[in-house]
């Protein structure tokens, strides 16, 4: 008997091909089997998501802590699927294309996405610049700032693109500006099960609330004493998410993101949101960089910014548009950036390579 959570509808397709349980199955262990790495980490998901039991194991990234194994049921999966889906108005037969690697939750979500809301899905290997069929009309994508950077100029084929994994930088919204897909950055980690809120970055209005994050509907948010979100999701999450994102609510179903409580710096009294000085800086500095600090005898900690590069010369002009507390203290070059397995910089291995 197979779960109703892992029927495959019957308008599915996967590059092309309509495929039922246990073809899918079949593909799978074909994938696990001859595949290349990204095919054989589709595979290995999908064995996983047909089999009988109601669970996935996966891997955090860290957004609530140390990264750790956890267990996400089917069941809040496809209510997730299903909620996008309605959001989106993903309906049967539209094509979508999924350019996410199957080992993190994005991307197994697009696979759950289409199985269930029976979407015909074309897979290419997950890179920086993914390559495409620029003849074919999507629906739906999603990127990782990085490929919504590298691709920009050529998605006019996309109706709507969800960008996540990372904060979308100024310098790649301008690259999207004039491009006729609907783009929305995401809010989410696995432990939401992929997002639970969007951000439009394109095509909107001068609205003040264009500017936050708004939740999809029955997830209610608040923030604990240190700031940080908390997700309240009864249909995905048997219990409340506690996050380490330091957030202003600004509605009941919208908040603006300010950083990670792990970056904040407390400098002379004054809390400082890494991010936040980033964001102001991101269109003058060409090289990557991010705002960390290091022990003060005076201030406590003070803010240093780190560039990517041999030469830690810069521009003071770059500064203006920083409050006073906000300027960087000093500034140090590291050769080459450390990055965590999901691509984003690993500040504090990073900073271990600076010589003060």
């Amino acid at each position: 008997m197979i779960p109703d959570y892992t029927k495959v509808h019957v308008r599915f397709k996967l590059n092309n091909h309509h495929y039922s349980h246990e073809d899918l199955m079949e593909v799978a262990y074909s994938f696990v089997k001859e595949g290349v790495a990204y095919e054989r980490e589709l595979g290995e998901f999908l064995l996983d998501w047909l089999d009988k039991h109601d669970f996935i194991k996966v891997r955090t990234s860290g957004s609530t802590g140390k990264p750790k194994e956890i267990i996400i049921k089917k069941e809040a999966m496809v209510k997730s699927a299903i909620a996008t889906g309605n959001f989106f108005d993903l309906t049967p037969g539209k094509k979508v294309l999924h350019c996410l690697p199957s080992n993190f939750i994005a991307g197994k979500m697009m696979m759950v996405r289409a199985i269930v809301l029976g979407l015909e899905l074309d897979m290419v290997e997950p890179a920086a610049f993914p390559r495409i069929d620029y003849e074919k009309d999507y629906e739906f994508c999603a990127f990782t700032p990085m490929q919504l950077k590298n691709f920009a100029k050529y998605f006019d084929k996309i109706k709507t693109v969800i960008v996540g994994g990372g904060r979308v930088s100024e310098s790649i919204k301008a690259l999207i500006q004039d491009k006729k897909p609907n783009v929305y950055e995401t809010y989410g980690m696995t432990e939401t099960v992929s997002h639970i809120a969007i951000k439009k970055i394109n095509n909107f209005t001068d609205a003040e609330s264009d500017k936050y994050f708004k939740t999809l509907p029955n997830i209610t948010i608040s923030t604990d004493d240190r700031s940080c979100l908390v997700i309240n999701a009864p249909e995905l999450l048997d219990e409340t998410i506690v996050t380490n994102d330091i957030v202003k609510i600004h509605s009941d179903s919208s908040f603006e993101w300010l950083g990670r409580f792990d970056n904040v710096i407390n400098s002379g009294g004054i809390k400082l949101y890494p991010e936040v000085i980033e964001e102001k800086l991101q269109c003058k500095i060409p090289q990557q960089f991010f705002i960390t600090s290091v022990p003060d005898e005076t201030l406590g900690e003070k803010a240093i910014l780190i560039i990517e590069g041999k030469d830690n010369k810069v521009d003071e002009a770059i500064f203006e548009g920083l409050d006073k507390y906000e300027k960087p203290k000093a500034i140090y070059a590291v050769s080459k950036f450390i990055d965590t397995v999901s691509g984003k910089i690993h500040r504090k291995n990073t900073l271990d390579q600076v010589v003060f």
